[in-house]
């Protein structure tokens, strides 16, 4: 992806930083509950924005590891303000491959969480921090992989979730005609995005649900131009992306 910084290689995958990155950390430590901040608190503020960025780094190894499995080879990861982006060579043609390599992602952070739940309870984190997770740095992080968890298995197409509904549908319905209903849901979901940010003053989850809105759009048209092509392998046709809010 153009204006992003190599940040190096896993698994023989490139993981690149977009520009737009730098959105996050100043939205973060020039919001109004960032000021009077410390420096103690600054400093971890940063260091929960690498972890949990670290976190979704290992969420979308988990979508490209388990495409390898199926021979589909993934050129990168790029991470963006709104989550990351894995570019696959082509999505699998299979539905069932498609289900499993959407949920490979989630199943990822449900593994970092069930870790993190045993690293508290050996430290005895008291039950009470986990009603504020914003005053622990463990607890926050807990929290934040099973938003993550819950986030992205929405059906909002071209998320994990609306990838998984579409995987289902696709195994009954025609694959133009799942992704269509999965694009409608996913565009529906996404101005209900916009809404409940413009509600909450939330300027993250609205541009997360402008990027659905179109990413549906475009992903459906490119299925369809796909069929018009060649009718037969039409699944071959569809985008590399997985987005993680």
């Amino acid at each position: 992806m153009r204006w992003s910084l190599k940040l190096g290689k896993i698994a023989g995958i490139r993981i690149y930083l977009h520009w737009t990155f730098l959105i996050l950390p100043l939205w973060v430590f020039f919001s109004d509950p960032a000021k009077g901040m410390g420096l103690p608190n600054t400093t971890q503020a940063a260091l929960f924005i690498v972890a949990l960025f670290t976190c979704i780094v290992l969420h979308e190894l988990g979508h490209a590891l388990a495409a390898r499995r199926y021979g589909i080879s993934t050129r990168d990861i790029t991470l963006l303000p709104i989550g990351g982006v894995a570019r696959m060579e082509r999505m699998p043609r299979e539905p069932k491959q498609e289900l499993w390599v959407a949920v490979a992602g989630p199943l990822v952070n449900v593994a970092i969480a069930g870790l993190l739940i045993v690293v508290l309870l050996v430290l005895q984190i008291p039950a009470t921090r986990f009603l504020w997770p914003h005053t622990v740095f463990l607890p926050s992080l807990l929290v934040a992989n099973w938003v993550l968890i819950v986030f992205n298995l929405l059906p909002a197409f071209p998320m994990d979730g609306g990838r998984v509904f579409r995987a289902l549908l696709a195994q009954r319905l025609e694959y133009v005609r799942a992704t269509r209903i999965a694009a409608r849901v996913g565009q529906v979901m996404a101005i209900l995005f916009v809404i409940v940010g413009l509600t909450i003053q939330h300027p993250m989850l609205m541009l997360i649900g402008v990027f659905i809105f179109f990413g549906a759009r475009n992903e459906a048209h490119i299925v369809e131009v796909g069929r018009n092509l060649d009718p037969e392998p039409a699944r071959q046709y569809t985008p590399n992306y997985f987005l993680r809010g």
